[in-house]
């Protein structure tokens, strides 16, 4: 089933569950980069340690060099490409939280260390199974990382902007709105703009659930009886037009700052 996920950069992707072949390829084609890559890693770092350490010492300089290849480059390489790596941008899969935001260091991380066990020491055959009988072709270390794989299609599309409710901007304008947690604001951005497609008991449920939450960085809390997507839409629409404000008088200082340093000093002429 197809299935919408909102990126750290504002744009919603049509997306849905990674097949289990396509999966498989793009796992072979990072096993091969990160064998070629680990082979080589070990091989320097073997040809530079042979000459001035022992049998253990070597060893640990091996064993290390093939934690970083194995565990430290793809958490980095996940974590900076929000769930992406070279064999899943060819097959067009990004891995994305269970409940649709991008990965963090943590859960590439976990993904990573259990790879070790599950893709290397197993030969990939735990990954396989696991992918195999899970509905949405996770691995263990999915299951453990609370993340998932996705097919991401190539349709991009922006979503439509938040509009502040007018019953509700004399009251925002005034309000203290402490910064919102990333994973938070993300959430009640996803849920305004997938609302009148989503189930009506689960946008009711949500709906309340996201406006609790938020309701804890604002004060005063809204006027009794605001609808929570309201309260929400209000929120972000505030938070929105406060950072374009702020933006907007940094450029201006910034411009006035730069005009009054290559001021010429005073009853000096301009030649120009």
């Amino acid at each position: 089933m197809s299935e919408e996920i909102l990126i750290g950069e504002g744009v919603l992707l049509d997306a849905r569950p990674a097949s289990f072949a396509t999966r498989i390829l793009a796992a072979v084609i990072d096993v091969l980069v990160v064998g070629i890559a680990s082979v080589l890693v070990v091989t320097l770092a073997v040809s530079a340690a042979a000459f001035t350490l022992d049998d253990a010492a070597i060893a640990a300089v091996v064993i290390s060099a093939l934690a970083i290849v194995t565990v430290v480059v793809p958490t980095l390489v996940e974590t900076l490409s929000r769930g992406r790596s070279l064999g899943k941008l060819v097959m067009g899969i990004r891995i994305v939280r269970d409940d649709g935001g991008p990965v963090r260091f943590r859960h590439a991380f976990v993904r990573a260390l259990t790879g070790v066990l599950e893709l290397w020491f197993t030969a990939g055959m735990v990954a396989i199974l696991t992918s195999i009988v899970h509905p949405q072709g996770k691995r263990l270390g999915d299951l453990l990382a609370g993340t998932y794989p996705v097919r991401v299609r190539s349709g991009q599309k922006a979503l439509p902007p938040v509009v502040m409710p007018p019953e509700l901007a004399r009251w925002a304008a005034h309000a203290d709105m402490r910064r919102l947690p990333d994973g938070l604001a993300l959430s009640a951005r996803q849920l305004l703009g997938r609302a009148d497609r989503l189930n009506l008991g689960s946008r009711a449920r949500l709906g309340i659930e996201l406006a609790g939450q938020v309701e804890a960085y604002v004060a005063p809390g809204p006027p009794p009886g605001t609808h929570p997507e309201r309260f929400l839409a209000a929120v972000l629409a505030e938070r929105r037009n406060r950072e374009y404000a702020h933006a907007v008088e940094v450029v201006r200082r910034t411009a006035a700052e730069t005009a009054q340093v290559e001021r010429l000093p005073h009853g000096v002429p301009d030649p120009h």
